[in-house]
């Protein structure tokens, strides 16, 4: 056995990469898919997508990089965390995967959060009951779809159903199902109260395990769709974020990483769950055993620059295909153009919520300050800074807990950009340090399919052998330029949350 496999299943794509077992990389490949929003507050999947892009996406890794399949020990499957997907009792989807960013179920929230409110950080390191969390989804379902509730044989999460394809068992963990509102984080367990509040059983959830544990190996279906030996094991990697946070190194207290995907996360790995005294920092457990990570999330970042090359960048993507080149690296050459502070225009990206630092789910997208000299690159640059701004806002809460952060690793998607890396780095006043892998919840699933076949002897060893730093971004003479607009950013969303709240009513 000489290969390892990583499926990360993200909210808007889903990667798969491929590596040696002395760290190398051989392959990584991506497939798309487009999220269904059929009212503001929905965000929906088929749940088949998941599964049908994750055959395409190993077969043509492995084409691509000419593996011979025999030859793959394990392979690592991490996801999103919170979607609801919802199984029959012959194993199918009966509905619409519910994504995490979907706010239909504020009214549920509302009335869980009457009740455990006082008490749910404490059992589940969530700060407040929203409707972003798989419990009020649950809620939502039971009460509004009846029929699909009643015929409901399982409640999966994204990496529970990808695992189930792949071994036709259901098992979970507590990395991924730390958020869904049910798992109690202290006791590792399964919430019994909230779950006879929202009228399912432990037998309608997944079996338990550790994240980092092979769990199975492939049944002979997904063997024949996938061209992969049944023998090949099959390991959980818990929540991208943990996974992102193994795969950058942050396996231990002192070490502050960020991702910028779809959305916005930090992550801050911790030895205890109750260290933050204000109560407004989500725990979740990592995917390291006995460590907890504090993960502020912001939901539109790299979505809402995708938002905005899709709506309003159709000569950049038309002169991509036409040449070959990265649409973002166009728009990026755009965005260059415009000095720090884009003039005096301000962009609020929250475009479908807002979790933290504050929790608004019905906070909106904005652009704020523009004139008639403002041009098309500066909107797209106030993308960017927006994003900077909301990293710069959890970075502060997060030092509010006695935590000092000196430099933040990026990664994800966003790190490609070597841009939007200075401006954070000059927003928050912190060198920003980048990976030679960027794709950090695929390396982390990595470390772990190889940790769990003791290809490596601790999650620690991996890292060391399959870490490394590419470049380091230090706060530069525009960073004082960003003093003004982060404080007309404080206020601005200040302003606005009030507004959000009383114009856009919950669904």
């Amino acid at each position: 056995m000489k290969f390892l496999l990583g499926i990360d299943v993200g909210t808007t794509s889903l990667k798969a990469g491929l590596f040696s077992l002395d760290g190398f990389c051989l392959g990584i490949q991506r497939e798309e898919y487009s999220l269904d929003t059929p009212s503001v507050e929905r965000v929906q999947l088929n749940p088949i997508f998941y599964w049908e892009a994750c055959v395409r996406t190993i077969h043509a890794l492995l084409e691509n990089v000419g593996c011979d399949p025999k030859e793959i020990a394990s392979i690592a499957v991490s996801s999103q965390g919170e979607t609801l997907i919802t199984l029959n009792v012959d194993g199918e989807p009966i509905y619409p995967a519910i994504i995490w960013l979907d706010n239909r179920a504020s009214k549920q929230a509302e009335r869980l959060s009457e009740k455990f409110q006082a008490r749910v950080y404490q059992k589940t390191g969530i700060p407040e009951i929203i409707p972003t969390w798989t419990a009020c989804k649950v809620l939502w379902l039971k009460e509004n779809k009846p029929i699909v509730f009643q015929s409901a044989a399982k409640f999966l999460l994204v990496q529970d159903y990808i695992i189930y394809r792949l071994t036709g068992d259901f098992i979970s963990d507590g990395s991924i199902s730390c958020t869904t509102l049910y798992f109690d984080i202290v006791q590792k367990t399964w919430w019994e109260e909230m779950l006879n509040e929202i009228g399912i059983t432990k037998d309608q959830l997944p079996n338990l395990c550790e994240a980092g544990s092979v769990v199975g190996h492939l049944q002979e279906s997904a063997a024949r769709e996938l061209g992969l030996p049944i023998h090949t094991k099959i390991v959980n990697g818990g929540m991208d974020q943990a996974a992102g946070a193994i795969g950058a190194g942050n396996i231990q207290t002192g070490i502050i990483s960020e991702t910028t995907g779809s959305a916005l996360a930090m992550q801050v790995t911790v030895e205890h769950s109750d260290i933050d005294a204000q109560k407004l920092i989500p725990v979740y457990i990592h995917s390291v055993p006995n460590h907890y990570l504090l993960v502020p999330v912001c939901p539109t970042a790299g979505m809402a620059l995708k938002w905005f090359r899709d709506q309003f960048a159709s000569e950049e993507i038309h002169k991509a295909e036409t040449q070959q080149k990265d649409s973002y690296d166009l728009l990026t050459d755009l965005i260059a153009s415009v000095p720090a502070g884009c003039d005096g225009l301000l962009m609020l990206p929250h475009l479908m919520g807002a979790f933290s630092p504050e929790i608004n789910s019905v906070a909106r997208g904005s652009f704020t300050g523009f004139t008639l000299s403002h041009t098309r690159a500066h909107f797209a640059r106030a993308v960017m800074e927006g994003v900077a701004f909301m990293l710069k806002r959890n970075v502060e809460y997060v030092e509010k807990t006695g935590i000092p952060i000196h430099e933040i690793i990026s990664t994800g998607g966003g790190s490609r950009s070597h841009l939007w890396n200075q401006i954070k780095a000059n927003v928050c006043d912190k060198s920003v340090i980048t990976l030679q892998n960027e794709e950090t919840a695929l390396l982390g699933d990595i470390i772990l399919a190889g940790t769990a076949i003791n290809v490596f002897s601790s999650i620690q060893e991996g890292c060391q052998r399959m870490i490394t730093f590419k470049e380091t971004y230090s706060p530069n003479n525009e960073s004082g330029s960003y003093i003004k607009p982060y404080k007309n950013y404080c206020i601005l969303e200040r302003t606005l949350f009030e507004f959000f709240s009383n114009v856009y009513p919950k669904e």
